[in-house]
C-alpha cells in the first residue's frame, strides 16, 4: 500500500502527482504485466541473449 504524505496546503493535483511517481517507482504495474503470462526460463534466457547480441551489434557500428 502506498502512503502519500501531503499537507493541507497542498493541492489535489500535487498529491496525485506524488502518488503517480511513487506508484511508478514501486514497480507494481511492471510486475503485474510480467505475471500476466508465464514465460519458460529457457525462452527468457534466449530473449536476453538475443537482445544482448543485438545491442552489441548496434554498438559495434558506432565504434
Amino acid at each position: 500500500m502506498l502512503i502519500i504524505d501531503c499537507r493541507e496546503s497542498d493541492s489535489i493535483d500535487k498529491a496525485l502527482k506524488k502518488y503517480k511517481k511513487k506508484f511508478e517507482k514501486s514497480g507494481v504495474l511492471k510486475q503485474l504485466r510480467k505475471r500476466k503470462a508465464y514465460i519458460k526460463p529457457s525462452v527468457r534466457r534466449r530473449t536476453v541473449k538475443l537482445k544482448a547480441a543485438y545491442r552489441q551489434k548496434m554498438m559495434s557500428k558506432y565504434l
